[in-house]
């Protein structure tokens, strides 16, 4: 009876640290399938040089990750004027310059560090050329459907900004 016990024992404490392994694992799990999915806009700290938001008071943006490794991101001011041409290749250098700066979009892929809260961005695109081909490693938390990410170098001023997303209902 004596060794029934010590082997029923020794197989419940396997069986705890295979709950407790399983349980890390689905953790970790957990935080790539929570960010998997949509997410609106909803503020951002960059600034301008002149101390306003980059993107004004009423803006819009969509970021997309798949569960599949791929995102897509669009940040856009709600303000932009209308091009007169009503053709985005017969802009005005006013208009134009107002598109350029008030808007951003990327894609590409994505992979999630679960024991740092980061996840890393591989630009295959983006309207702003320079940050295609490049690698950025973005700090977020999920606190329920809100979503805060820090962006180490925004593309308006160098600097880090947070972005803050709602997900998409």
């Amino acid at each position: 009876m004596k060794s029934f016990r010590t082997i029923s024992a020794t197989a419940l404490t396997a069986l705890v640290l295979i709950l407790l392994h399983v349980g890390d694992v689905v953790a970790q799990q957990k935080l790539k399938e929570q960010l998997v999915g949509a997410w609106t806009f909803v503020s951002s700290s960059s600034k301008t040089p002149d101390g306003s938001s980059v993107w004004g008071a009423n803006p819009k943006g969509l970021l997309i990750f798949t569960d599949s490794g791929r995102y897509s991101s669009h940040i856009v001011r709600g303000d932009v004027p209308h091009f007169a041409a009503k053709s985005r290749v017969q802009g005005t250098p006013d208009e134009n310059k107002a598109a350029v700066h008030g808007s951003i979009a990327t894609f590409g892929t994505f992979t999630v560090n679960e024991a740092n809260k980061s996840f890393t961005v591989r630009f295959e695109g983006s309207s702003y050329p320079n940050n295609t081909g490049v690698e950025q490693t973005r700090q977020f938390t999920l606190t329920g459907d809100d979503l805060k990410i820090i962006n180490p170098a925004n593309t308006a001023s160098g600097g880090q900004s947070e972005l803050v997303y709602k997900r998409a209902k």
